[in-house]
């Protein structure tokens, strides 16, 4: 837990003026910048004023139950939904909430697992039959990662299909035209949709609009490192390869890798790549991988928040966007200075 003498030293204060300035002490005479100064490093370092941590047992949230689509082992395998989580847990810490986590089974959880709890933040995508049931068993139900077609339900979550644009806006710019995409298929209880993934959307909307599209270049299977190596050899197969590969996460991406140096081709010389999440492995590749920074753990954060929103009684729906990040390392050229 971050301290108020640490927030001092890093301001250069005392700490009763950290303390003041953070429990809105409008006696206090202090300079515009320095209350600035003091707000944005406690931001920075996390840090919950004892005011803060109380509001969450004022406002009666003292337990919530976190429904994850995945189960324990998936979640293992991405980081991205590992740091999602930890963003709600650390966030809950800081609050004195407890945390109950539920994870995906062939069954639904039991009831009472959610009926005594104050509220539920469920986590990645759930069918229609799901969020009706955590709708019937708990009335503050917030989704992290995910939004409902009904706008009845609190949610935050990335734009996928807007981060997809820029990432593609940006390598075009860059001089790549025969972009090439591996991704995956939604799938519902273990049952394939024809519908592609958010992702393979809007590659394959935003390829058709620019006449740069070619069937032959989007492939699809499932959301793992294997997929990623699979789906790759298949591309690099064609008699007109991509001059650019962007998978669907960073997981595929890893997977990519092996296969494109397994051929004996280099990256970005011979074919560039990119993809989504920037989680840790992302930075220790070979060449470092361009990616699209999807902010996790904020997500995470912000779903206590609206969690503890609706609990002090709000009513209307919020439906909050995070905005993405494109990160350029050495797997693509870089984007010329304007």
């Amino acid at each position: 837990m971050v301290t108020l003498k640490e927030i001092a030293k890093a301001v250069g204060v005392s700490s009763a003026t950290v303390s003041r300035v953070l429990n809105f002490d409008q006696t206090l005479s202090v300079a515009p910048k320095k209350r600035q100064a003091i707000i944005e490093t406690a931001e920075a370092l996390n840090y919950s004023t004892p005011r803060a941590r109380n509001r969450a047992n004022q406002q009666g949230l003292n337990k919530i139950a976190l429904v994850h689509f995945l189960r324990p082992d998936q979640e293992l395998i991405d980081p991205y939904y590992v740091g999602l989580r930890l963003g709600i847990e650390s966030r809950c810490q800081a609050l004195k909430i407890e945390t109950v986590k539920v994870y995906h089974t062939e069954l639904l959880p039991e009831a009472t697992l959610l009926q005594n709890a104050s509220g539920v933040i469920a986590i990645g995508r759930h069918d229609e039959a799901e969020i009706a049931w955590l709708k019937r068993h708990n009335r503050n139900v917030v989704f992290a990662d995910f939004t409902p077609a009904t706008d009845e339900f609190d949610s935050v979550e990335s734009d996928l299909m807007l981060a997809t644009r820029k990432l593609l806006q940006a390598l075009t710019q860059m001089g790549y035209r025969r972009i090439a995409f591996a991704g995956w298929v939604d799938v519902y209880n273990g049952v394939a949709r024809a519908l592609p993934e958010k992702r393979c959307r809007a590659y394959m909307q935003w390829m058709n609009e620019a006449g740069l599209y070619d069937e032959r270049l989007c492939l699809t299977e499932n959301n793992t490192e294997q997929s990623g190596y699979r789906l790759t050899r298949a591309i690099l197969s064609e008699s007109k390869p991509p001059d650019a590969l962007i998978t669907c996460n960073d997981n595929m991406a890893v997977g990519a890798y092996r296969a494109i140096h397994e051929l004996g081709l280099r990256i970005p010389e011979d074919i560039a790549v990119a993809s989504f999440n920037d989680i840790s492995v992302a930075q220790v590749l070979n060449p470092p991988l361009s990616t699209v920074r999807l902010p996790s753990e904020e997500i995470g954060e912000t779903a206590v928040e609206l969690l503890l929103e609706r609990v002090a009684g709000r009513e209307l729906a919020k439906r909050i966007t995070l905005a993405s990040q494109l990160i350029w390392r050495g797997s693509t050229r870089h984007p010329t200075a304007d």
